[in-house]
């Protein structure tokens, strides 16, 4: 596999992220460098990882690996998605709201955006590609992708308030769904 189908990969598997980092942005409603670079290291990182697992892995336990990550991965970012859009209607303030930025909620979402990796890491493994360049490629295109979409979240959350919040919400619900259907065949 060469470097620029390796390139490829890495943008279409940091896509997730990117839009999860869109929805942190709105939350986060000013820059804080510190936490825009822990979500973007965190994504990055989850997302080298995960190959480098289901590269591990192989083929032997694909099966099980594929009969329940798109399930994990659309309950994780449903119910935080459910829970951004509540607290923008339900009228709480800012301090009683998610804390989309904690160590936990980030694992989470790190988790949740990386599973598809793992399948990619699994096909690495058949195809004999450089496992390095692979993962090193996947981990810094998804740290500069998720940083862009933490800034075009602020920017835009600037502008919408509550609403940004809400389409962030459903931006969450939106990308669980399309993991769940795609694993399920019902979208290509």
């Amino acid at each position: 596999m060469n470097f620029l189908t390796i390139l490829i990969i890495a943008v279409a598997l940091s896509m997730d992220a990117f839009a999860v980092s869109i929805s942190s942005g709105v939350v986060l409603r000013r820059m804080i460098l510190r936490i825009a670079l822990k979500i973007s290291f965190a994504f990055g990182l989850f997302q080298a990882v995960m190959p480098l697992i289901g590269y591990g892995l192989s083929i032997s336990f694909k099966k099980y690996i594929e009969s329940s990550d798109h399930w994990i991965a659309f309950l994780a970012l449903s119910i935080i998605g459910i829970k951004m859009i509540y607290e923008s209607l339900s009228g709480k303030n800012e301090n009683e709201r998610i804390n989309i930025c904690s160590n936990y909620m980030i694992f989470i979402l790190a988790i949740a955006t990386s599973i598809d990796a793992l399948a990619v890491g699994i096909s690495f493994a058949v195809i004999k590609t450089p496992l390095i360049l692979a993962i090193s490629v996947i981990g810094l295109t998804t740290f500069v992708i998720s940083f862009l979409g933490i800034y075009i979240g602020l920017k835009s959350g600037d502008h919408l308030g509550k609403k940004a919040e809400i389409l962030g919400g459903l931006v969450l619900i939106f990308i669980g769904s399309k993991i769940l259907f795609q694993h399920l065949g019902f979208i290509g």
